[in-house]
């Protein structure tokens, strides 16, 4: 599943930063200047999971394969980009292209930083990008509705159907006037099917992430800057991921047998990064099932409510094209039990067919034939 979360926010924010502590690759450049990124860096990030983890410690297979998430590093937008400003054209059709969009918002001060807007203000730096994004959508709907308004004018099924699409655009052009973003707009499943194919830069879903300096590890429930961050994104019902980009991205530079010390001398448990991806899986209505043997223990992504044989169909087409049956058994009981034979034995294994909805931490087996 290609599936994408676009880090945005304004220059200077630590996005590059982030994009280097999430991606292994360290490839995004970092820089104490605006359009220090100019095309976008893409990495695949492995989805930390315990529970792949404790399969393959049961298990101790040749490989364990963990499921991944796309995270593109796209370079920072200024005030005026929906007209061009900085390289902003080229930034939003960026942004276009993503699922989701990850938002950095600085939190720290910093004077040998500098700061496009002149100083620390959250708030103020998500309403400069939201408003840059909510005029280029309003760009876009002004333009469909023009040729709609045109379709609207023929009889018939066609000229029917326009007038309902014309009554959707009205709205959503009244409400990105006033800077609401499509996505705080409330459409329905009906409204939402009519804009669909226009990819509105403002109808992505968004995750917050506080980037804090080192000092205020620890000290961020008392912290004025994220504090004001978690107000906003309760009154989005957005999520917010609080942590300092600097020292993830230094954590990544360890050799593995130093993170756990580094980490319990910051006062942490585990890497901020962990929380981002967890968190990014989550907003894009993702899940993981998992499949296990000798060979390899490895971890599917999949869309929350698919059916079994779409879930089949991640590994191979074919298994969802001859798609028979699944064997099931839920992870814990696998390591609770110990061995598959084990969780036969207490009547936990099932057999699901083309109706089962796979739950996630499902162990599944699939028979197909083609």
């Amino acid at each position: 599943m290609a599936l994408s979360i676009g880090i945005v926010g304004l220059p200077n924010v630590g996005k590059s930063t982030l994009f280097n502590a999430l991606s292994t690759a360290g490839a995004a450049q970092a820089a104490n200047y605006p359009f220090c990124t100019i095309e976008p860096n893409v990495g695949m990030v492995p989805v930390p999971d315990e529970r792949l983890d404790k399969l393959s410690a049961l298990v101790k297979p040749l490989k364990k394969v963990p499921t991944t998430l796309e995270f593109v590093d796209i370079a920072g937008l200024v005030r005026g980009a929906s007209k061009g400003e900085g390289l902003g054209n080229q930034f939003l059709a960026n942004i276009r292209q993503v699922d989701a969009v990850l938002h950095v918002l600085r939190c720290f001060e910093d004077d040998n930083v500098t700061h496009v807007e002149g100083g620390v203000d959250p708030v103020r730096d998500r309403d400069v990008v939201d408003t840059e994004l909510c005029l280029k959508d309003l760009e876009t709907v002004e333009k469909r509705r023009e040729r709609t308004q045109r379709n609207a004018k023929a009889g018939g099924k066609a000229g029917e159907e326009a007038k309902a699409e014309l009554v959707v655009l009205d709205k959503l052009k009244a409400g990105l006037d006033e800077g609401v973003t499509v996505r705080a707009q409330g459409l329905s499943e009906d409204e939402r099917a009519v804009i669909r194919e226009l990819f509105l830069l403002t109808d992505k879903p968004v995750l917050y992430v506080a980037n804090i300096g080192e000092q205020q590890i620890g000290q961020d429930e008392g912290d004025r800057y994220v504090q004001a961050v978690r107000e906003m994104a309760a009154k989005e019902k957005a999520e917010v991921v609080v942590l300092a980009a600097a020292m993830e991205s230094e954590i990544q530079q360890l050799p593995e047998e130093e993170r756990p010390g580094f980490l319990e001398s910051a006062g942490l448990t585990e890497p901020g990064l962990h929380k981002v991806v967890r968190a990014g899986y989550k907003l894009l209505g993702l899940q993981t099932y998992f499949t296990v043997g000798e060979q390899e223990c490895r971890a599917w992504t999949i869309q929350q409510g698919w059916k079994a044989p779409q879930a089949a169909g991640v590994i191979h087409t074919d298994f969802e094209r001859g798609f028979i049956k699944a064997e099931v058994m839920r992870w814990e009981d696998l390591i609770k039990l110990g061995s598959e034979s084990a969780v036969k034995e207490k009547g936990l294994m099932r057999m699901e067919g083309k109706e089962y909805v796979v739950q996630d931490g499902d162990c599944m087996h699939f028979r197909f034939n083609v």
